[in-house]
């Protein structure tokens, strides 16, 4: 299984950017999702999750600017960024809880590699 980040680049701040992930390989089921991100310096932190219901979850500073979506027929979400600003910047990385074909009904937790956004100024 792997999750694949896309979508990242550079953008002036007020400017936006579509992230995308996408699973591969033996994926039975995805029960939720999410976008994290990591700016230079700091921890990982929670950006937006998304119930396979499509109920949402959005961190503070990000509400009303950023809209998480998904599509399960494609095993893939979607993380639409509105209204950029620099301290938006860092590597966003997508994040899923996911059953596998044939094993044993484990739920497991996969990251993928992480995509970088750089807003300028």
């Amino acid at each position: 299984v792997q999750l694949q980040a896309s979508g990242g680049g550079l953008v002036q701040a007020g400017g936006s950017l579509r992230l995308s992930c996408a699973g591969s390989g033996s994926i039975f089921f995805i029960n939720g999702m999410g976008w994290y991100r990591q700016a230079p310096g700091k921890q990982r932190e929670l950006v937006a999750t998304i119930a396979r219901s499509g109920a949402t979850d959005y961190a503070d500073s990000i509400k009303d600017r950023f809209t998480i979506s998904r599509e399960n027929a494609k095993n893939t979400m979607y993380l639409q960024m509105n209204s950029l600003k620099p301290e938006d910047t860092a590597v966003y990385y997508c994040n899923a809880k996911l059953y596998e074909f044939g094993d044993g009904g484990r739920l497991k937790d996969y990251w993928g590699k992480g995509t970088l956004v750089t807003v300028s100024s």
